[in-house]
């Protein structure tokens, strides 16, 4: 008797599945669908990460799970020029992930977290934290982490147990939110966590996207560490600042002795970003005209957005930083989509990303000049 329990069986449904219907209502506006329910994106990869993928396509060995030389030089130069890393981090504290959702997915189960222990993250926030902590066994805890760095543990309800928590996802700039943690948040966040031992992981993959605030720091930063990266780990992708979605681009970067340990394991399983990529990746870290092109692009298309959503009786909270708008309109978030379905603009409902999601939704900036521009026309005209 075949007694196997498929893992498929204790997850979640995949959230975007639940738009069928809305999107199905979106594609029969006259003036087509505006998908802003993603944030994958649409403008062109830059010329000089193409041309270094083509004149690397001849990988016929097998690459490294650790990375050429060159790309974990790349890596470390580029968290200590936009990261805030100190002038002496170097390559024994990088490794390149193919892409950082699958960091995000597999980080609990590679640190060696499971069954007994628990995974926090912010209670508003992308549902791959949560997952990851379910396909490693261990429980998975939201929380309010801006009440944590600000008030201590007393401010998240007595229902709140962090006794067994052996690691805390911070997400800056938030996803869904846009939300920036400030460094005395993040520095109070880090305190706290290294009392417990706690490993703490901070996902910065939005940060070279700020609109309302100087900066978005990272958790390389001494201004946030005191100098010490021991337990701290930081998850960082090209996906958003120069359009490598489909290369799977990333990396992790922190504690050295926590990054060996991945790395081992990792060479176990074998995950190896391709050499074409590995290259790609090289090329794209040290050119930044085509990052700050996009930055522009993304900044015009926000102006065009969010009076326009403000316009249809939105109200447009957080958003300070990063690629989408986290919008309210005083009702459910499931009504809130079916009422911008009908204008052929599908958005993702905010209890896509928790429960206190549940009045909110998130409205993506990565639609084309032409498709922001016909969302915002709708939102006016039916003011």
């Amino acid at each position: 008797m075949n007694t196997r329990t498929s893992l498929v069986s204790s997850l979640p449904a995949f959230p975007w599945d639940s738009l069928a219907s809305a999107r199905a209502k979106a594609e029969s506006h006259p003036g087509g669908i505006v998908d802003l329910s993603v944030g994958t994106p649409v403008d062109e990869t830059p010329d000089v990460a193409r041309e270094a993928l083509g004149a690397a396509s001849d990988a016929h060995g097998y690459p490294t799970v650790a990375g050429t030389s060159e790309l974990r030089e790349a890596i470390a130069e580029f968290c200590r020029t936009h990261r805030g890393a100190p002038s002496s981090f170097d390559v024994s504290g990088v490794l390149p992930t193919i892409g950082s959702k699958e960091l995000v997915a597999h980080l609990p189960f590679q640190l060696g977290i499971g069954a007994g222990d628990a995974v926090a993250f912010p209670h508003i926030a992308y549902p791959t934290y949560d997952l990851g902590a379910r396909l490693a066994g261990a429980q998975p805890v939201p929380l309010d982490v801006r009440a944590l760095a600000r008030e201590g543990e007393g401010a998240l309800g007595s229902d709140v147990c962090l006794d067994s928590v052996r690691l805390l996802w911070l997400n800056s700039p938030s996803n869904p939110t846009g939300a920036v943690l400030r460094i005395s948040e993040m520095r109070a966040l880090v305190a706290w966590a290294r009392e417990r031992d706690i490993i703490v992981a901070s996902d910065e993959c939005y940060a070279p996207l700020t609109w309302e605030v100087d900066e978005a720091p990272s958790i390389l930063d001494p201004r946030v560490n005191d100098g010490d990266l021991t337990g701290l780990l930081c998850a960082y992708s090209l996906s958003k600042q120069s359009n490598l979605a489909g290369y799977r681009a990333a990396f992790v970067a922190g504690d050295p002795a926590l990054v060996g340990e991945l790395l081992q394991v990792r060479k176990h399983a074998g995950l190896m970003m391709p050499a074409p990529i590995q290259n790609a990746m090289v090329a794209a870290l040290g050119e930044e005209a085509s990052a700050s092109r996009q930055r522009e692009t993304y900044r015009a298309r926000r102006e065009i957005l969010a009076p326009a959503l403000e316009a249809f009786g939105g109200s447009i909270e957080h958003s300070e930083a990063g690629l989408y708008l986290w919008t309210t309109f005083g009702e459910s978030s499931e009504a809130s989509i079916e009422h911008l379905a009908k204008l052929g603009i599908l958005a993702a409902p905010g209890t896509f990303y928790g429960e206190a999601g549940a009045r909110h939704v998130r409205v993506s900036l990565t639609a084309t000049d032409e498709r922001i521009a016909s969302a915002a026309e709708r939102l006016r005209a039916a003011r």
